[in-house]
This record gives C-alpha cells, sequence and structure tokens, in this order.
C-alpha cells in the first residue's frame, strides 16, 4: 500500500508567508529554466506550472536558494519574497529521466532510526535502492524518504526488519543541472511524439491557464544570443495572436566596463521593440541573481498596484538588492551620467540614489528606433497590453452576426472602456472608429469587419529641465526695501 492509515490527532506546520502576494497579470511573467524538481512528489517538466505563492512554488516545483544551478528559484524569491507579486508562470526544462548522474552505492551507520545522506545532493525518490544486508527494503513499508530544510534526503526506518540493521547500503541518482543545455533551453516540438519543450511551451500558457503572457524571461540563460534571440522571435503572434516583452540579460564576463556594453548588446544582436536588455547582475542576502528576475517582479508589481495597467514606467523603482555585481563578484557603482551611456544605447541598468533603483526607458530598439510606442518601455507595453486585452474582451463577439448592432455595441463599449483610462489617468486618449470605406461588401461577406482605434500613452518625464537665471532686478527691489 502507498497510503499511511491515520487514527487519531495530527498536526502539520506550513512555513509562515509574511506577506500576501497581491494579484496581476498585465504583467503575468512566463519563467523558462530550471528547478529541483526531485524535491516534488511528481515532477513537472517542460508544462507551464501557474504559482500563486512560495509554498505552491516549493510543492510543484521545488525551491533551492542555489540559485546558479535552480535559475527558476531566482524568480520565485523575486516574485514571492521581494515583491510579494503573484502569480507567474514556470517552466522547468530539467527533466530527472535525462538530466542525471548514477551515484555510486554506500554504506550509511543508522542514528536513531534514521540515515541522513548529507554527502549527496539532487537525489531522485524513485531511483534510491535501500538494502539491509542482502534484502532489499521496500518503501513506505520499511522505510519512508523525504528532504530536510538543506533539501538533503533522510532515510526514516519504519518497520522491525529495517530497525534490526545496523547500516544500511544505498544506492541512488542524482538530477545534474549542470547537464542542462542551451537546447533544452530552446526546446522545440517533436513531430513524433507531439510534444513540445522549452520556449515552444510558451504556447501552452493561454490554453492552460486562461492568461496571456506578459513578461518571458530567463534569468541564467537569456544573456546566450542564440536563447536571447529565440526569445525575441516568440514574443509576437503567441498563439497567433497575443504579444509579450522579453527580459534579457547581457553577459557580465564579456566586459567590466559600462563603456563596452553596447558593444556587448550589439554583439548578441539585441535589438528590438519588444525586448529589454539589462546589465548587470544583481545580488540579493550574499546571493548572485539575473537581473532580469528582480525586474521582472518589480515590473509586475509596479502594474499590479496600478489597477493591474502598464503605464507607468519601470524605471526609478527601489528593488531593495545589495548591490550590483558583475559574474566575478566585481561591483558596479555607476552614476547618473554613466548610467544615461547605458541608457542611450537602449539598455537599462541600476543606480545607487537613497537605495538601488531601477534606471532606464528604452526598449532595445533605441537608438535606432524612435517611434514613441516602440521605443518607450511603457508606451510599448500599454500597446501590448491593449492589443492583448481587445482579443481578450471581444473574443466573445466572434461569429455573431455582422449586422449594425454589433458593430454599435462593439464601438460604444470600447469607447465607454478608453474613456475609463483616460479619466483615471492611464491613458492621455483614445477612440475607436468604423469607417465604412474600411468595410467593403466583398469585406462584410467574407466576414471581415474592421475597426481603428487611435490611443496615445503616457511618455515618461525622462529630462526634467529647470532653467535657473540670475535676475538682477530682483536685487535691486531688495535693497530698495532697506532704504530709509
Amino acid at each position: 500500500m502507498n497510503e499511511r492509515y491515520h487514527h487519531g490527532v495530527r498536526v502539520q506546520e506550513k512555513d509562515t508567508e509574511l506577506t500576501t502576494p497581491i494579484t496581476g497579470v498585465a504583467g503575468l511573467q512566463v519563467v523558462i529554466g530550471t528547478a529541483p524538481v526531485n524535491l516534488t512528489e511528481v515532477p513537472k517538466v517542460n508544462v507551464p506550472v501557474l504559482c500563486h505563492n512560495m509554498q505552491e512554488a516549493r510543492e510543484k516545483l521545488g525551491y533551492s536558494e542555489d540559485f546558479k544551478a535552480y535559475t527558476l528559484c531566482q524568480s520565485m524569491y523575486a516574485s514571492f519574497v521581494a515583491f510579494a507579486i503573484s502569480p507567474v508562470v514556470f517552466i522547468n526544462v530539467l527533466d530527472p529521466e535525462r538530466h542525471r548522474i548514477e551515484n555510486v552505492e554506500k554504506e550509511y551507520d543508522i542514528a536513531n532510526g534514521q540515515v541522513k545522506i548529507t554527502d549527496t545532493a539532487g537525489i531522485i525518490k524513485s531511483s534510491v535502492v535501500v538494502k539491509a544486508g542482502e534484502n532489499t527494503l521496500i518503501e513506505n513499508a520499511d522505510y519512508l524518504l523525504t528532504f530536510d530544510d538543506n533539501q538533503k534526503m533522510v532515510v526514516t526506518l519504519i518497520s522491525e526488519t529495517a530497525n534490526s540493521a545496523q547500516k544500511l547500503k544505498i544506492t541512488s541518482a542524482s538530477i545534474a543541472p549542470e547537464l542542462v543545455t542551451v537546447a533544452d533551453i530552446i526546446g522545440g516540438y517533436d513531430a513524433v511524439t507531439g510534444k513540445e519543450s522549452g520556449l515552444e511551451v510558451i504556447r501552452q500558457v493561454y490554453p492552460r491557464t486562461g492568461m496571456a503572457p506578459g513578461f518571458l524571461s530567463a534569468p541564467g540563460w537569456s544573456h546566450v544570443p542564440e536563447i536571447g534571440s529565440v526569445m525575441i522571435s516568440k514574443c509576437e503572434a503567441i498563439n497567433g495572436v497575443f504579444t509579450a516583452e522579453c527580459l534579457l540579460d547581457l553577459d557580465t564576463t564579456k566586459t567590466k566596463l559600462y563603456t563596452h556594453v553596447p558593444q556587448v548588446k550589439e554583439e548578441s544582436g539585441y535589438q528590438d521593440r519588444h525586448a529589454i536588455v539589462l546589465w548587470p547582475k544583481v545580488k540579493v542576502n550574499g546571493s548572485q541573481m539575473y537581473y532580469s528576475a528582480i525586474y521582472g517582479a518589480a515590473a509586475a508589481y509596479a502594474d499590479a498596484v496600478n489597477d493591474d495597467v502598464p503605464c507607468l514606467s519601470p524605471s526609478n523603482q527601489v528593488v531593495g538588492i545589495t548591490s550590483a555585481v558583475l559574474e566575478d563578484e566585481t561591483e558596479v557603482f555607476l552614476d547618473r551620467e554613466q548610467a544615461n551611456v547605458l541608457n542611450g544605447n537602449g539598455i537599462a541598468t541600476l543606480i545607487n540614489e537613497s537605495g538601488w533603483c531601477t534606471w532606464g526607458n528604452n526598449t532595445s530598439a533605441f537608438p535606432e528606433v524612435t517611434d514613441p510606442k516602440d521605443r518607450w518601455i511603457c508606451c510599448r507595453r500599454m500597446f501590448t497590453w491593449m492589443s492583448n486585452s481587445l482579443i481578450n474582451t471581444y473574443h466573445k463577439r466572434v461569429d455573431n452576426m455582422a449586422n449594425f448592432r454589433l458593430i454599435e455595441s462593439i464601438c460604444d463599449s470600447e469607447n465607454i472602456r478608453i474613456n475609463s483610462y483616460v479619466a483615471a489617468g492611464k491613458l492621455a486618449g483614445g477612440r475607436i472608429e468604423y469607417n465604412e470605406f474600411e468595410n467593403s461588401v466583398e469585406n462584410i461577406v467574407s466576414g471581415q469587419i474592421v475597426f481603428r482605434i487611435y490611443m496615445a500613452a503616457f511618455t515618461p518625464a525622462e529630462d526634467i529641465l529647470f532653467v535657473l537665471k540670475f535676475d538682477p532686478t530682483l536685487l535691486t527691489d531688495s535693497l530698495k526695501g532697506g532704504e530709509a
């Protein structure tokens, strides 16, 4: 039997969640990477996993503070702990069946009815074989397998046969995140099995969750140009209709000088209106993390507290990190002038002014592209958000009769919706129009109706200039007041 029989009073304790995450989907993060799925009962591989808090993430994917090995945990920490924002969709590519190493058989002493395997990490439960002498013990009948707070396996003996032994021989296999490759992250479609993997799994997010991606992120991987270029290509036509932005880190091993960072961006091929390029890395409570993990959580949080509308610029927001660093732990302290050099090349960075803050308003398309809707991050996100919301809002009208009532209903509904955002200060202005010259009889007969929406998103107040001038007349007037 696989289930334990319970009789009596039981108590279970759960980890304390100091804050309840706020909810927002305008900046829904879809994060691709690796997780310690050996800690879970049923490892989830190459499927979108929707999580609303850290406890849920631990149960579905596992959690470790080894952020380098388990890259999804960076976004778990940033979203659920640092910013308390939810939900987040995670896609784990680490497969215990493929990314594993076999551990040699070892003999362990029994202490207080337990064996704690502290010398081996990442053990896969299903691979464990426990022997007392030459007798192979049976899981859940002779022993239980659990993990302690350090993710190390504990074998607890529960039968007389097991407890009579002095030592146990244990063989196992462990997950090996170091075996995950660029190809695993990029993924693909298997024409034989019909299964998708890696970045291809993004297609499944909306059908499974009913939510369209807001940000595509892969901390620990997006600095690899092959991966970043695929992420850019995935930003448009998700499920054939939706759009998203992607967060791309730059490789901090390629330069130690901020003046060389624009060259790294150019060499990486990161120039696109849907890409937000980030440099350098960050450090939080002694652990290195990729900037994209913190930035994605910060932007999603800003959306959520702003009525789930992404009109606010993600720049100049306090992010609560310890320092900005390179891969080799070199600390980076940019002043505004230096940071502005990066901003002027379409790169968002960090400055330390009354706390570490995000700094940069331009998408990676800048300076080559200057169209406001494609240059400014907040404007680009508003157009993306409006596109996705139109698709979701009016999907239920598809296949209705193409008559005047339908046209009037859509125009009225959308004008009311736009006007509500204008009144709330989320949009500068907007309107919807139906023009007869664009809707010929041929178009109507073929089932197509065309509407035009005009909208203006607020640009960021990036450059605030005060002009100071000495006015000698004010000095003269002041002196006159002192005459006897």
